[in-house]
């Protein structure tokens, strides 16, 4: 009688549209910018260096011209080597300034891109079960690694290298004015053509990348959920079909990185020929003009250095502005996680419970639909008073919203009508982690994490000490296979934990719950994985458990129902009965058939 009420299936594309449509739009720059304003320190550092270094790189150029009209042509030696020296000197500077703008810029690419991961992933642990049930879990995976691994890339290096550029570019082109207004103003009316490709093919790359990212999103997805299903896969031979399957969403990510490729190579060609093109022929302007005796040898040697500079300031800036087109397009995937709105959250002046917390539950014509979903009634018009202290088992055919109303106690979701109250509040108005706080899980399929036991039974009450642990796990008679294990509690449990069977996992989950020591208990078939004997047992634990504390059990065994001081008969969605085993099975004919069907079985 297990009620797992799924989350309607949405495709992947459709899910991810829609959460984006929710998502404000806010400008990329400016959301980086938050990050790097508490470190404007060292941001101010990186651009000093920047400067520093560049302005090195173009004073080569006058050293340049010195070396040739007042060494080299002049055939002054003595000159000749104060100029060398000189040059030696500047060339040391640039490469210190290189080496701290190089440092801060990779400190802040690692620096933001930390935040962002901790930014984002403290607003996912805020996003109610309905976001989730829209994005798959690789997807989210996905932007969290390659996303922030892009960005970390281009904080860190290709925006430094285009910054040095761009300053390079102009001071090239300020000392090239200095040095022959009338060949500068050639080289300028090729810098439209240079900049012509870089917008146009610019915002073609930036498109394309964020389709890339996506399509390399649905395949960590996939990975993610048939590794984690690896034994369905194998159990049903289903291996070549999803390597197939595999395959096809590999190719879906060729196909379009082929056509970012392709537009981010045009790009960089048509640059790197445009500046070229353009550099040869005033080279050839100038030569003439040499040869005219209007400039000198030196001054067109500095003039070609630092067009040179400009042609291959130029050509980074191409190549590392689709870096930058691909950290915009990862930048805007990471924002729309980050500014997912919270559809469930704590009122701006919660209320507070009466201490201490009775556990008196009182629902009022409660109905439910999920989100995506909303013409299906999971719960209809439910009126249901609980005593502190009550046992109460709920009981019906699949589907009959118990799950759900133990997701809606703890405002996982909010109903589509009525109310719900803990000891006379409305929980709706009370702060989210205090009213979760009033709540101790043992759910069906027991979630075990990648850590020690001593850790998963912490979980429950972080701040137990190990005997609290230890107590706990004794209580829910697991204990003894606990100290089985060579290094007892603080074994490694392994994903998911593989290392325990059905049974141990359970009882970890109740140990969990014991700790925590809540006034309400929801248990959804918490005996429901264990044999006859460590049912006992666990029966047992739970008995202790469940003394003075209001408890809900999702009901699937004999025991459970007996033992409970009411029972609640739930189908489709709607209460049809209510009363102890006895009464029910005299006036309930839907409850005589579970009773023979499953609750004896």
């Amino acid at each position: 009688m297990t009620d797992k009420t799924p989350h309607p299936a949405v495709p992947s594309n459709v899910a991810v549209s829609a959460e984006i449509a929710l998502s404000p739009q806010i400008a990329v720059l400016p959301w980086l910018g938050s990050f790097l304003r508490p470190y404007r320190n060292r941001v101010m550092l990186a651009v000093l260096f920047l400067l520093v270094g560049s302005l090195s790189w173009l004073a080569l150029g006058q050293g340049v011209r010195l070396l040739v009209d007042d060494g080299f042509v002049a055939g002054n030696a003595a000159r000749l080597n104060q100029i060398t020296l000189a040059i030696l000197l500047v060339c040391a500077l640039a490469a210190a300034a290189v080496f701290c703008r190089f440092y801060l810029m990779t400190w802040l690419g690692e620096r933001v891109s930390a935040d962002i991961r901790n930014r984002v992933y403290q607003h996912m642990l805020k996003l109610s079960p309905a976001f989730y049930s829209q994005m798959r879990t690789g997807e989210v995976i996905s932007r969290f690694t390659a996303d922030t691994t892009l960005l970390q890339s281009v904080v860190g290096s290709s925006l430094s290298m285009a910054l040095r550029s761009a300053v390079t570019a102009i001071g090239g082109l300020l000392m090239m004015a200095l040095t022959s207004f009338k060949m500068t103003g050639l080289v300028m009316l090729a810098v439209p053509l240079v900049l012509l490709p870089i917008i146009v093919l610019g915002r073609k790359v930036r498109k394309l990348s964020r389709a890339s990212q996506d399509r390399l999103a649905d395949v960590g997805a996939y990975v993610d959920e048939s590794l984690h299903e690896i034994h369905t896969v194998q159990a049903y031979g289903h291996e070549a079909h999803d390597q197939q399957l595999f395959a096809d969403r590999i190719e879906q990510v060729m196909q379009a990185a082929k056509q970012r490729i392709f537009y981010r190579s045009l790009l960089i060609a048509a640059v790197m020929l445009l500046s070229i093109s353009a550099m040869v022929l005033i080279s050839w302007v100038g030569a003439r003009d040499v040869m005219a005796g209007n400039v000198s040898a030196g001054e067109l040697t500095a003039f070609m250095f630092y067009a040179v500079m400009v042609a291959g300031s130029a050509a980074t800036i191409s190549e590392v502005i689709g870096d930058i087109q691909r950290a915009a397009g990862a930048t805007e995937r990471l924002i729309e996680l980050a500014t997912a709105p919270v559809d469930i959250g704590s009122p701006a002046t919660p209320l507070a419970l009466p201490l201490p917390v009775a556990g008196a539950l009182s629902i009022r014509q409660l109905s439910f639909a999920y989100p995506l979903a909303p013409d299906k009634t999971v719960l209809a018009q439910l009126d249901i008073d609980i005593k502190p202290g009550e046992r109460i088992a709920l009981v019906g055919p699949s589907g009959g919203g118990k799950t759900t109303l133990f997701q809606l106690l703890q405002r996982f979701y909010q109903p589509t009508a009525g109310q719900i109250m803990l000891d006379g509040v409305d929980i709706s108005a009370l702060d989210l982690a205090a009213l979760r706080a009033r709540f101790a899980l043992v759910p069906q399929e027991s979630v075990i994490f990648a850590t020690s036991v001593l850790e998963n039974v912490r979980y429950g009450r972080p701040d137990a000490t190990e005997q609290e642990v230890i107590n706990a796990c004794i209580a829910a008679r697991a204990d003894g296979f606990i100290r089985e294990f060579t290094d007892g509690y603080a074994t490694q449990l392994g994903e998911r934990g593989v290392r325990l069977s059905g049974g141990q996992k359970q009882r970890i989950a109740i140990a969990r719950a014991i700790l925590a020591d809540r006034p309400v208990l929801l248990l959804d078939e918490a005996t429901s994985a264990l044999d006859a004997v460590n049912e006992q047992q666990v029966q047992q634990a739970l008995d202790y458990l469940m003394q003075d504390k209001t408890t809900l059990i999702i009901a699937h065994r004999l025991a459970t129902v007996i033992n409970a001081d009411r029972i609640l008969l739930l189908e489709q969605g709607r209460l049809i009965a209510s009363g102890t085993h006895q009464q029910l099975l005299q006036s309930s004919p839907l409850y005589q058939q579970l009773a023979q069907l499953q609750l004896l079985s």
